[in-house]
């Protein structure tokens, strides 16, 4: 395989997420465990694994705290040289996991946070991106407050004009949006701004209105519906022409901890679709939507000719996560192309030792 020679950015809030241990409600127990995490630190995380050079911009509080979450980044081989530091404190959110009947609960506390606060012109864009390949960014960063929204499109535009390829994830958290801004057409005008795009189906169909064919597998034996999904795609890039690569995440919860896997990518015409996992021990979903984003920013470029193992690649990554506490997928690349390639038990996606 060639050589890595991405130089790829990403941009987002950096959170402190808090749990109770195990399988206790937040309304339990006297203690809570804390991780780092957010989206676009995720995908960071998942790219230095992966042997990626990879530079995070955030605004944190100078404060331990703050510092800390630089540093845990840092300890997992991302560039965190340009953090801007700044504010009060640093979002949190509070992660309740499913159990038996029971949903997941976010509780999200980023109001006033460091990055809730920043602004257009507090980052030098032009410096930080002038090497980069490709610079992404996800719908939260937008949803915030309106100056962080403005500071978003400052840096697309700018990547942009500097003829940077632009990713996006949809990552629609309905919850987030307080400020008065309408979420729907906001995040259009960032997809129009994209050359990739990627969000679950229900992302895909809340964004575009369009309702989607289901998803309904309970084990690999599944058929989709290629026709309904390639006419959906085509109606998209006809809407936002400037993204050639459509990347769609399906995913049905059999039970709290027992889900299966898949996804599609529409690219140039051509609608591709990888394989079904079955993951019956779902150790931890937070985060998948990242290792499939951090899959496939490396998979072009390790497989720069060939979409469906960029695809199959992606999705690997993505199955991984589900079995890897906290928000960060940690597999590397050969780990990733064990599962991609079925060098694992399709039982449990333990890698197999040869």
């Amino acid at each position: 395989m060639p050589k890595n020679t991405s130089r790829i950015v990403t941009f987002g809030e950096l959170l402190l997420r808090f749990s109770k241990p195990g399988s206790l409600r937040l309304t339990q127990g006297d203690m809570f465990t804390s991780k780092y995490g957010g989206s676009e630190a995720n995908v960071a995380v998942s790219l230095a694994a992966q042997g990626e050079h990879v530079r995070y911009i955030t605004r944190l509080p100078d404060t331990a705290v703050g510092r800390a979450g630089a540093m845990s980044l840092a300890q997992l081989g991302v560039d965190v040289s340009n953090v801007l530091y700044g504010g009060q404190r640093i979002g949190t959110y509070y992660f309740e996991p499913a159990a038996g009947m029971r949903a997941a609960k976010v509780v999200y506390d980023r109001d006033h946070s460091a990055y809730y606060d920043l602004k257009p012109g507090m980052i030098p864009w032009r410096e930080i991106l002038k090497d980069a390949t490709v610079f992404h960014v996800s719908g939260i960063t937008a949803a915030i407050s309106q100056q962080a929204a403005d500071a978003t499109f400052e840096a697309m535009d700018i990547a942009d004009e500097l003829g940077i390829a632009v990713s996006f994830d949809i990552n629609y958290r309905k919850n987030l949006w307080k400020y008065g801004s309408d979420p729907r057409e906001t995040l259009q005008r960032m997809l129009a701004r994209c050359d990739m795009m990627f969000g679950d189906a229900i992302e895909f169909e809340w964004i575009s209105q369009h309702q989607q064919p289901p998803f309904t597998a309970t084990d690999t034996h599944f058929e989709m519906q290629m026709e309904a999904y390639g006419e959906w795609f085509d109606e998209l890039h006809a809407a936002f022409p400037r993204c050639r690569q459509w990347l769609m995440g399906m995913r049905n919860m059999v039970s709290s901890n027992h889900h299966t896997l898949t996804a599609l990518l529409w690219s140039d015409g051509q609608l591709l679709q990888a394989p079904i996992y079955d993951i019956p021990d779902v150790v931890d979903p937070v985060g998948v939507g990242d290792a499939f984003m951090g899959g496939f920013l490396h998979a072009i470029n390790i497989f720069p000719d060939d979409r469906q193992q960029q695809l199959n690649y992606s999705l690997a990554a993505a199955a991984l996560k589900n079995t890897i506490p906290g928000d960060f997928n940690l597999s590397d690349e050969d780990e990733i192309l064990a599962v991609a390639e079925g060098r694992y038990d399709q039982h449990t996606l333990y890698k197999v030792i040869e």
